[in-house]
């Protein structure tokens, strides 16, 4: 662990999860976007990403490692420190890598949730079609029967990928929109939510706009960084609905 800092509500640490997780007292969430599989690095990491046509920032290659490695480690950090929902995000690929890794830890395997992005790069070479979705995998950490606050809503997420507040600098940036509903869905006013692939802090951000608590990792400086600036804007943009009570 290199730094950590403190902005509101939220807690941020510079350094590899591996080493700050097990260092972490329990929370009531995990929200997190880990590193894809090798498998999927290889089709993603190309020199050329999408050319928006909207004026938004195009979307870069990654720069970061995959995860197959450390899977099963964070699988068991995730099950031992969290006392509700973990919300692991993934490609279809690894969906059944996951799975296996989650049913062998102290978490109970629930459902994999689908993010639906109407706007997603079209298969350009036309040879099939083009992916429109992931994944995003609901475990349960805690005792007894799992709880959530949508009723029998499916676990069906429809959200832009290139909507107009992407901020752009990270490669598989999540739309904050999605992170509020996921919060909105899974977690309750004051609870305490981690992020151990914190990247450039949109569940940060999320959590700051919707009275959450948050602690998130990222061992890259530069989106370290940009994290902290987004969460410290964050916070001078609260969601106004709640702000009012509503």
């Amino acid at each position: 662990m290199t730094g950590m800092q403190k902005i509101g509500d939220c807690t941020l640490y510079l350094g590899d999860c591996l080493d700050v997780l097990p260092t972490l007292q329990s929370v009531d969430s995990v929200i997190t976007d880990p590193p894809y599989e090798a498998i999927m690095h290889k089709a993603k990491s190309g020199a050329s990403r999408r050319i928006r046509t909207d004026g938004g920032p195009n979307i870069k290659s990654l720069d970061f490692d995959c995860i197959d490695d450390i899977r099963d480690d964070i699988a068991n950090l995730v099950a031992g420190m969290c006392d509700g929902w973990s919300l692991i995000f993934c490609a279809p690929e690894g969906l059944g890598r996951w799975a296996d890794a989650i049913n062998a830890s102290a978490a109970k395997y629930k459902r994999a949730c689908i993010w639906v992005k109407p706007d997603s790069t079209p298969q350009l070479n036309g040879q099939g079609p083009a992916m429109g979705y992931e994944n995003i995998i609901a475990s349960w950490c805690g005792t007894g029967h799992s709880r959530w606050n949508a009723g029998g809503k499916r676990g069906v997420y429809t959200h832009l990928t290139n909507s107009r507040d992407r901020h752009g600098t990270h490669p598989t940036e999540k739309p904050v929109r999605l992170m509020k509903e996921l919060i909105a869905d899974f977690t309750n006013q004051g609870d305490l939510i981690a992020d151990p692939f914190m990247g450039s802090g949109t569940t940060g951000v999320a959590c700051a706009q919707m009275g959450r608590k948050f602690v998130g990792i990222e061992k890259s400086r530069e989106y370290f960084d940009i994290a902290c600036g987004r969460i410290e804007d964050a916070y001078r943009q609260p969601d106004l609905l709640l702000a009012a009570g509503i």
